[in-house]
């Protein structure tokens, strides 16, 4: 494991104003100012215009030293994509508080998950943002996952998947049938392997290879189902991990290991009505 010395400074409370911004509606009631930088490379390739589609990618607990000691098993994340952002995690670093905090884009003091618990979150989220705007939001999440319960009770949809191969499944066919302004699907067979065995054990070395692998399908499926929209695609994950004694995985903690990972938006322009000039 790749010793981390400092803390990111740009924490992932940024998250849910970005996607609002780039789709150019409100941001949730008390969400944390968007990332100005990702606006402006999104504003170059969108010629001005804001996107229409969102592809969110949660896979979970890949560190911030996963992609610096393994830079080339990132290879299609890096190809896909065109800002790769070191961000900061929220306390604790487990995987509920973060993803509320991701999506509220506010602080655990503010949006109530302050430790592993999964209740339903009520203050303003990614998702009441795009409802209230006329907007199709749907999550795709394995069972008993966080994604899975605490951002239920609103009026979108959700499909509940036993394993990462299926969520992965539908969210293929969800995005040929263009039918949604955001997908969000969560892989959490990461950080499973790597707390059954270690973080570098082959188990979970193996599934960030498939991580990576799914989204380089998905990516490649919205560049071909969604040429006519212009589309952002993200991976977005929650929080770090390190080794423990008797070499398994764990997270939780306020240092680097578990606070710093890394966040890539990729940006897909619509296609030209009339490409080759003929009207």
């Amino acid at each position: 494991m790749a010793e981390q010395l400092t803390l990111n400074d740009i924490c992932l409370t940024h998250v849910a104003a970005t996607i609002t911004q780039l789709l150019g509606i409100e941001a949730p009631e008390q969400a944390t100012d968007p990332l100005e930088t990702v606006l402006q490379v999104a504003k170059r390739f969108f010629h001005g215009h804001k996107a229409d589609r969102v592809l969110i990618y949660n896979p979970d607990a890949l560190a911030l030293w996963l992609f610096q000691k393994y830079t080339r098993l990132y290879d299609a994340v890096l190809r896909k994509t065109q800002i790769g952002l070191p961000m900061l995690s929220v306390m604790p670093s487990v995987t509920p508080v973060c993803f509320a905090s991701m999506y509220t884009g506010t602080m655990p003091e503010i949006h109530g998950i302050r430790k592993y618990e999964k209740p339903v979150v009520r203050t303003d989220t990614l998702f009441d943002a795009l409802i209230r705007s006329g907007k199709k939001p749907v999550i795709i999440a394995s069972t008993d996952s966080s994604m899975s319960k605490i951002f239920l009770e609103r009026k979108m949809d959700y499909y509940i998947y036993d394993t990462a191969e299926a969520c992965n499944e539908k969210t293929l066919a969800l995005i040929e049938k263009d039918e949604h302004d955001l997908i969000l699907v969560y892989n959490g067979n990461y950080d499973a392997a790597m707390h059954r065995n270690a973080p570098e054990g082959t188990e979970a070395m193996a599934a960030l290879k498939e991580n990576v692998a799914a989204f380089e399908t998905l990516t490649t499926a919205t560049e071909k189902a969604w040429i006519r929209h212009n589309t952002v695609v993200c991976w977005l994950t929650d929080h770090g991990c390190h080794e423990i004694d008797g070499q398994l995985g764990s997270h939780g903690l306020d240092m680097p290991e578990d606070m710093n990972v890394m966040h890539f938006y990729g940006f897909q322009p619509a296609a030209p009505d009339d490409p080759i000039g003929l009207s």
